[in-house]
């Protein structure tokens, strides 16, 4: 299968990584280790109820936001479930959703935790490590998942296939 016939497959896994990434930072890093909220460092610190609720209210627009990611993930899986039949289909949707929560860590790192500021990773004297470390993880994220969906194995003109191919009937005769 060609790159193009890919294109499905790949649109499917970003979607669906940016909406489990989003939903890794909200479940995670928000509820389960409360380390911040989507607005807790834009002027809503969680020291009193009403700020909690602005938050919890944010938080909750913020999840809905990763839900119709992952919805519409869900739908473009199905779509290209259709097509993507050849070998390396599985290592290709892994590297399209490694590169989606890659970018949403990287995108929502640089826009929220650097440029606007309305939370950090882990608010405190090492914020700035744990926003870094944030954006690391996210770039990391990105260069295997970019390698994942470049480098397949196992289609037509890939070195393994080339190895392991059975000569067709024409070929035998």
């Amino acid at each position: 299968m060609n790159k193009h016939s890919m294109r499905p497959l790949i649109v499917a896994g970003v979607l669906l990584g940016m909406g489990m990434g989003g939903f890794f930072d909200g479940i995670v890093l928000h509820q389960i280790l409360q380390w911040h909220h989507l607005l807790s460092s834009a002027g809503y610190p969680t020291t009193n109820m009403e700020n909690l609720q602005v938050n919890t209210l944010a938080d909750g627009l913020f999840h809905a936001g990763t839900f119709v990611l992952t919805a519409a993930g869900l739908y473009a899986l199905w779509r290209a479930a259709r097509q993507a039949t050849a070998a390396g289909s599985g290592r290709v949707l892994l590297g399209a959703g490694l590169t989606g929560w890659g970018g949403f860590n990287v995108v929502e790192g640089l826009i929220d935790h650097h440029l606007l500021q309305i939370h950090h990773v882990r608010p405190g004297p090492d914020q700035l490590t744990w926003d870094l470390i944030f954006l690391v993880w996210g770039m990391l994220m990105l260069a295997v998942g970019w390698w994942l969906t470049r480098h397949r194995t196992g289609e037509p003109g890939s070195e393994r296939t080339r190895v392991r191919r059975q000569p067709s009937r024409t070929e035998r005769v």
